[in-house]
């Protein structure tokens, strides 16, 4: 597996639109690719993005979260919110390299997936492209931020290995194998997460990747997502009073 990061230049809300950046800064694309751009990058070209003056954050949580646990109960006075299916802090709310604004998630990354992976395809001749749009993210009981995707398009997010055999013939009952998740994460080391200013890279040499001339269906999306009473963490999950942001 290669990826290559692609030095932009400094995007601020409304500064430049998402084509416009790829346009600028994404050159060339071959056959079995997939380009990952930051869910920063994408929500600011989209105009996602609020000053910090006059506004509170703490309501602006509230608004984006599905559900979230009130700051006071952590530790470290953050939000601990549920969007979209994923655990995160402060629902993915930000304000580093943003210039002064609270940054949000795209309106609608899944959207916003498709319509890159669209345009890119077809200014590209290519018929095999992959998008990811992710996002930064910690993990419970373990220091150092990771990175996960919130949007996909063009190849399966998931391998399924259910019912296939280990080296030892013995047929595997649950794995599925995070490759939206992992491709991410290792895009996320080679993009940095401080002054970096490479918010885009693309991935080649991914023989493992199962691509789809086509965005996901909403059936391939649902099987993405966990219900919390089926989580293999409900214990967790479900031992503390969550309450609804205005999202849910």
């Amino acid at each position: 597996m290669n990826i290559k990061s692609i030095k932009t230049e400094e995007v601020t809300n409304n500064s430049i639109t998402l084509t416009e950046l790829l346009d600028k800064y994404v050159k060339k694309l071959e056959e079995n690719s997939i380009v990952v751009i930051t869910s920063k990058v994408v929500a600011l070209a989209e105009g996602n993005a609020l000053p910090m003056e006059g506004n509170d954050k703490d309501e602006l949580i509230k608004q984006e979260a599905d559900l979230y646990l009130p700051r006071e109960e952590n530790r470290y006075n953050l939000f601990l919110t549920i969007k979209d299916n994923v655990l995160a802090v402060s629902a993915g709310i930000d304000e580093s390299n943003t210039n002064g604004d609270y940054v949000l998630w795209p309106k609608n990354s899944q959207e916003s997936a498709n319509r890159v992976r669209e345009y890119l395809s077809k200014k590209f001749g290519i018929k095999n492209l992959g998008v990811l749009i992710t996002d930064s993210k910690t993990s419970p009981l373990r220091w150092g931020v990771g990175v996960i995707f919130i949007a996909h398009s063009g190849f399966a997010a998931i391998n399924d290995m259910i019912g296939t055999p280990d080296i030892f013939g013995r047929k595997l009952k649950m794995t599925k194998i995070a490759v939206a998740d992992g491709l991410a994460n290792a895009a996320g080391l080679v993009m940095g997460e401080g002054a970096e200013q490479t918010p885009i890279a693309v991935i080649t040499d991914i023989p493992f990747v199962k691509f789809q001339d086509r965005n996901p269906t909403e059936e391939e999306l649902s099987e993405l997502k966990i219900e919390i009473e089926d989580d293999v963490y409900a214990p967790i999950l479900k031992a503390v009073d969550w309450m609804r942001g205005k999202n849910k």
